[in-house]
């Protein structure tokens, strides 16, 4: 017998609150306090729609009129009960605690204290010298987090990563300014120390002499499921890229406009690397991406358009300095194409939201135009979780590598349209999609390790595996029906879209973790806890 589904950790007071029951139409149900066992309320689901990325039949039950702080279950004759949830606006606190807190732990170059990092402490690590590609250069490059269930470190990743945290910060600063248990000794608040960690070593991936930017430091090939100071072989620098570069320039005209509220000293750092970053990038060729040098194999992150992130950067200085050779190239840019995203690939909607939070003068036409292109692409999106029964972004086939990412994103890019156009559709629908990571799914798994009552137990994620425990507080990719890797390709075979994913540590294309994938729901939640 199959599960009630439900958002695992909780919902809001005031929202819109639905279940999903897989199998059964007009199925009555009740919702139990499950602290008094009282049932507060007594409802009947509606009638059976097939949802086609899951190969299911399902209804929905709406139980909205339920708002005392509490937790709940559902429960119902013809089904497994809900998992149990809460119903209250500060639901998501716990769990926000360990998405942020992931990126300490993920931390490169340090030693992680027990106290901090308790059974995932460890030794420095990755602390020697590394080589610069085809030379006999070498360059500190120490610090940073790791990327993802590896212990690369990739400027365009940490960029994006970067950027989605602090964009959360502006956002809702009240969420985050609080203690998350790192060493801090500089004063700065802990989100914006933690972020300061990935910030300082994508300083040192700039070239002092062009101000270009290496593309990542890893070493020649993935290690075995060991602890991070267990791998030794040498470091490599890959080459300087165009996406790098105007990934970084961007990241850094933002880092600027948050830290200088806290330290001057070292905002006008970060915007004077910024603008060396975009010099060098006007000197760049645009690339058809980044490809790994002969010998190394390990992630790429090639991307066959940098014109996204030259896109992004000019918006993003524009938006620091008001210079107008910032604006003028934006301007060129944008005239073309509207660029929209908010992934490692596709940045365009960091340039948007740069630029239509400009306090500097604008072209009127020009910012009205992006204005609607960001609604447009909302109502496209709302469209998509409206004639869905999970209330999901996702067609059948967009189920792909990060499936969970592209969620979030969707969220994000709904949370942008209505900023911009008050329809509190585009914000319910944009809860939605947090509702769909934290267990509203087809799978009924959150998807965020040891978080809910059902989470990933084996991510592709050397430190996890090492210690035969998930770290917590790690979004996985979700459904792939790519079926990318040998694992999948082996369990997932006519599995519908919605449902390829497996909790199997050999499974990187389902189920490996990445601080971008992070991020962005960070920041998510940080728009709908906002807007409640």
């Amino acid at each position: 017998m199959e599960r009630i589904k439900t958002d695992q950790i909780g919902y809001q007071l005031e929202e819109t609150k639905k279940a999903v029951f897989p199998c059964v139409g007009h199925c009555a149900f009740v919702v139990m306090n499950i602290s008094t066992n009282d049932i507060v309320y007594q409802g009947t689901t509606g009638d059976l729609i097939f949802h086609g990325p899951s190969g299911q039949k399902v209804s929905v039950g709406d139980f909205s009129t339920v708002t005392a702080p509490g937790a709940y279950c559902i429960f119902s004759d013809e089904l497994e009960p809900s998992y149990p949830f809460q119903i209250g606006d500060g639901a998501y606190f716990p769990v926000l605690i360990d998405l942020f807190r992931m990126f300490y732990l993920q931390r490169c170059g340090m030693r992680l204290k027990k106290e901090y990092a308790r059974e995932y402490a460890h030794a420095c690590c990755h602390a020697a010298e590394a080589v610069v590609y085809g030379t006999n250069e070498k360059k500190e490059v120490n610090g940073g987090w790791h990327d993802a269930g590896d212990y690369g470190r990739y400027v365009v990743a940490g960029a994006v990563a970067v950027a989605d945290l602090l964009l959360a910060w502006q956002e809702n600063q009240p969420l985050f300014d609080r203690p998350y248990q790192i060493p801090n000794n500089s004063g700065l608040p802990d989100f914006l120390e933690e972020i300061k960690y990935e910030l300082d070593w994508m300083l040192k991936m700039q070239d002092e002499k062009t101000g270009g930017v290496y593309h990542k430091v890893t070493c020649e090939r993935f290690p075995g499921f060991v602890m991070p100071e267990k791998e030794t072989e040498q470091l490599v620098i890959s080459p300087i890229s165009s996406t790098a570069t105007a990934d970084f320039a961007g990241v850094f005209a933002l880092a600027y406009e948050v830290y200088r509220e806290f330290d001057k000293e070292y905002a006008n750092k970060c915007l004077s690397a910024a603008k060396s970053a975009y010099e060098a990038l006007l000197l760049l060729p645009s690339e058809d991406g980044f490809h790994n040098p002969e010998g190394i194999v390990t992630g790429e992150y090639g991307d066959s358009c940098d014109v996204d992130e030259r896109y992004w950067a000019s918006a993003e200085l524009y938006r620091a300095t008001g210079e107008k050779r910032y604006h003028d190239e934006f301007k060129k840019l944008a005239e073309k194409k509207i660029w929209h995203g908010f992934g490692w690939e596709d940045v365009g909607s960091f340039g948007n939201h740069a630029y239509l939070a400009c306090e500097y003068p604008v072209d009127d036409a020009l910012w009205h135009t992006i204005k609607k292109s960001v609604t447009g692409l909302g109502e496209q999106i709302l469209e998509n979780c409206k004639s869905d029964a999970y209330g999901i972004s996702l067609e059948q086939d967009e189920y792909i590598w990060g499936s969970n990412m592209l969620a979030a994103n969707r969220g994000l890019q709904l949370c942008e349209a209505y900023h911009y156009k008050k329809n509190k559709e585009f914000m319910q629908a944009a809860k939605d999609q947090v509702h769909y990571l934290f267990g509203k799914n087809p799978l009924d798994i959150c998807y965020v390790t040891g978080a809910g009552s059902a989470s990933p137990e084996h991510p592709h994620h050397r430190p996890s595996a090492a210690k035969k425990k998930a770290m917590p507080g790690m979004l996985v990719g979700g459904p792939d029906s790519g079926l990318h890797d040998d694992k999948a390709a082996e369990m997932l075979k006519d599995v519908p879209p919605a449902k390829c994913y497996i909790d199997e540590l050999e499974s990187y294309s389902t189920n490996e973790i990445t601080i971008y994938w992070n991020a962005p729901l960070i920041y998510l939640i940080a728009c709908i806890q906002k807007e409640k």
